[in-house]
């Protein structure tokens, strides 16, 4: 029997919907544009993707009239994975990365509103997972505090961001970065443009500290938050071949 997630992707619609998805959560309206199909047909096939788990969505943050679409990565690589080894179990070896020492360090910049919560804790992740080999930053469109409860679920992680502080996203527009990452829809929409051209991906996540009264009722909230960080920048991680760094030429 073939396994349901080679039926969902061998469709060359959904092949194409996930490809997109992979590089950023997008709305239907995005969708359709981007693969020059009916609304209606692009709804219909992302519905299907939605139903095999391979998709989730949620209603946006910002006006509560868009939905956003994002690929599942964990569970498409654990049913990928597992299509694989059905055909024989060798055919799915570990892959180990490495860079030689004139690897160039990626600069990366997390966005969200407030860079209290969200684009904290991605910083936090970004610099921990990836053993240094990525110089995270973070910032906001209107920074504030930073939430006692991002601190706390980081440090249940073995990383402490206590020391961190809240910055303002204009601080960033000059400087050489590789990828903005935006994590809120609100600061989407507000997202400037950066003079080094870097690579665009947003990512749909709720704000965790609107979900409770107290930082006792939302710490739920910020769990679920920060293992979807965890699980997308790992993915991220894993996609990104390190840049080599620019060598400079010398003359005797």
């Amino acid at each position: 029997m073939v396994p349901d997630v080679l039926g969902l992707l061998a469709h060359p619609l959904r092949w194409e919907l996930v490809q997109q998805l992979v590089g950023s959560d997008r709305t239907v309206r995005e969708l359709t544009a981007l693969v020059g199909e009916p609304q209606n047909l692009v709804s219909y096939h992302l519905r299907q993707l939605h139903d095999g788990a391979l998709v989730v969505r949620h209603r946006s943050s910002a006006d509560g009239r868009d939905v956003y679409y994002a690929v599942d990565l964990a569970r498409c690589g654990d049913e990928l994975q597992s299509s694989v080894r059905a055909v024989h179990p060798a055919l799915w070896p570990d892959e180990l990365r490495t860079g030689g020492s004139d690897v160039r360090r990626e600069r990366m910049l997390f966005l969200c509103t407030g860079n209290s919560a969200r684009s904290q804790m991605a910083e936090a992740l970004t610099v921990h997972l990836s053993g240094g080999r990525i110089a995270a930053a973070s910032a906001g469109s209107h920074p504030k505090a930073l939430h006692p409860n991002a601190v706390r679920v980081m440090r249940a992680r073995g990383i402490d961001i206590s020391g961190q502080r809240s910055k303002h996203l204009d601080q960033f527009r000059a400087r050489k970065l590789d990828v903005v990452i935006t994590l809120c829809d609100r600061v989407r929409e507000v997202c400037p443009e950066f003079s080094s051209g870097p690579e665009r991906t947003h990512w749909s996540i709720p704000d965790p500290a609107a979900t409770g009264s107290s930082a006792r009722s939302s710490y739920r909230a910020f769990e679920r938050t920060a293992a979807d960080l965890e699980t997308r920048i790992g993915f991220l991680l894993g996609s990104r071949a390190p840049a080599k760094a620019t060598r400079r030429t010398t003359h005797a």
